[in-house]
């Protein structure tokens, strides 16, 4: 199984990238192929059509590919005023934007379509980033993912790590672990 995780944050301290990290080195000893996708590492610009008019960019189709080879996904999301960063809409927008005339991406939702996603967040708050999620989940459905039922939240991200980027807590592990474990199961069950 091909399992995806990515932050949508760029910031280079971000508790959701050191969340990410860890849940990609959980999931790697745990079975799965796991790709670890760093946002910033793609040249892509805010969302517009006029720009898209102009051809898609590059680093976007880049982008569609790799989330098209992945069944399943993890996404790491911050908590921006209530709601998930502009980051991630702007990611998903243009993944799920349609490139006219071509022979593999004329369909918009190519490379979300079928995916199972499992929402994690990473706060420094007691909520730990969880209204993100309330939000982002209605996004996932419109670009026709299945969500895993178990999410996670981790609050107080900012003692959350040890110096290796691990998780300290215990139980934190476990909420994780259970993430990672129900995507890749149900994203293996829809594959069949």
């Amino acid at each position: 199984m091909k399992l995806l995780v990515f932050a949508g944050s760029t910031r280079l301290k971000s508790f959701n990238r050191q969340l990410a990290r860890a849940t990609a080195a959980m999931a790697s000893a745990s079975g799965p192929e796991v790709t670890h996708l760093e946002l910033g590492d793609f040249d892509i610009p805010m969302y517009n059509a006029d720009l898209e008019a102009r051809g898609t960019p590059a680093d976007v189709l880049r982008l569609k590919e790799i989330m098209h080879a992945h069944p399943a996904w993890i996404i790491c999301t911050p908590e921006y005023n209530a709601s998930y960063p502009a980051l991630v809409k702007n990611t998903l927008d243009w993944v799920s934007s349609p490139v006219q005339g071509h022979a593999t991406w004329n369909d918009g939702f190519r490379s979300t379509r079928g995916k199972v996603v499992g929402m994690l967040s990473a706060s420094p708050g007691a909520l730990g980033g969880l209204r993100s999620q309330s939000h982002l989940a209605p996004l996932l459905l419109n670009l026709q993912c299945w969500l895993a039922p178990l999410n996670f939240a981790l609050a107080h991200a900012a003692d959350a790590f040890d110096a290796d980027g691990a998780l300290v807590n215990e139980p934190a592990r476990r909420h994780v672990q259970a993430v990672i474990d129900q995507v890749v199961w149900a994203a293996g069950r829809l594959q069949t």
